[in-house]
Order: C-alpha cells, then structure tokens, then sequence
C-alpha cells in the first residue's frame, strides 16, 4: 500500500470514530429520521426538495430537456443532506452518516471552490500553510467545522509523509 492510500485508509478510519456531534454545527434543525424512512424521497416527497424550493415531483426528464428546470433546481440542500445522514445513523452506518455531514457543510461553498479544494488536498500541491488557510476559510466562512478539521488533519498528515509542495 502506497503512502496516499495509507494516509487515505487512517483518515477514513478517524472519520468514520469521530462523533460528528462534537463538532459544532450550524444550528439547523432537522426532525430524524430513522431507517423506516429510506428511501427519503419514496417515503417522504414533500421533505425533498432543490436549493430553488423545487419539490423532488416538480422535477422530471420533460422539464429538463425543456429547459423549465435548470442545474440549480436540481442541487440537494443541506436538510435533505441532514435528514439522509439521521437515516444512515439510525441504520448503525456511521461512515456513511459522516458523509452525509460533510456533504451537508459543503453546500454552502460555490462549486468551482470545493473543486479547488479537492485540487489542493492532492499530494504535493499545497503548503501547510495554504491547508490551514483553506481550513480557516471553511470554519470561519462557510461554517464547515467538520471539514476544516478534515483539511487541517490532512495538513499534518502530509507534513509528516512529506507529501506537501516542496517535499518531492
């Protein structure tokens, strides 16, 4: 196993133990949801709905090809996200509900920014420095806890791998 994939299974494993509960988290309340209610958008339509307010029914293939739904109205939100993650929880899936908490803080960056984060969390692409600016960004700007404590965990992991831009 290479370094990357050493440092990506510890991440996956500290991940998947951590409490996302002890992080702190935006305030946002959501009802929970158990495993009886997967599938969310079969069992509970109304409950799903795009970033646009469009329901999970308003969106269909003729709309698409119509031009009446945009990309925007197809975008999860971050409710949908939570209540997905409740369901995972109640399922004893935890990894999987940490996803689902991440990919909820996510949505509140613009797209074209999660894709430059995700390029500089590649090997040898970023400084510490830059990491822990990226990590103070998601904290303090989009009030991504979770995963600016991801970003900054991965800075010290490529520190000392020497994984960072300079080391190779």
């Amino acid at each position: 196993m290479s370094d990357i994939d050493a440092l990506i299974s510890k991440i996956k494993e500290k991940m998947a133990t951590t409490d996302t509960q002890t992080h702190p988290t935006d305030g946002l309340s959501v009802e929970t949801m158990t495993r009886q209610d997967y599938p969310l958008y079969q069992k509970h339509p109304e409950l799903v709905e795009s970033t646009t307010g469009k329901s999970i029914n308003e969106i269909t293939l003729e709309k698409i090809l119509s031009g009446e739904i945009s990309g925007k109205d197809m975008r999860i939100t971050k409710e949908t996200l939570r209540r997905q993650g409740d369901i995972a929880k109640n399922a004893g899936r935890m990894a999987l509900k940490g996803n689902f908490d991440r990919a909820a803080e996510l949505t509140a960056l613009p797209d074209a920014r999660v894709l430059e984060i995700y390029g500089a969390l590649r090997p040898y692409r970023s400084t510490k420095a830059d990491l822990l600016a990226i990590a103070d960004e998601l904290e303090n700007k989009y009030n991504a806890k979770i995963n600016a404590a991801f970003v900054r965990e991965a800075a010290e992991h490529y520190e000392g791998r020497k994984k960072l831009k300079g080391d190779n």
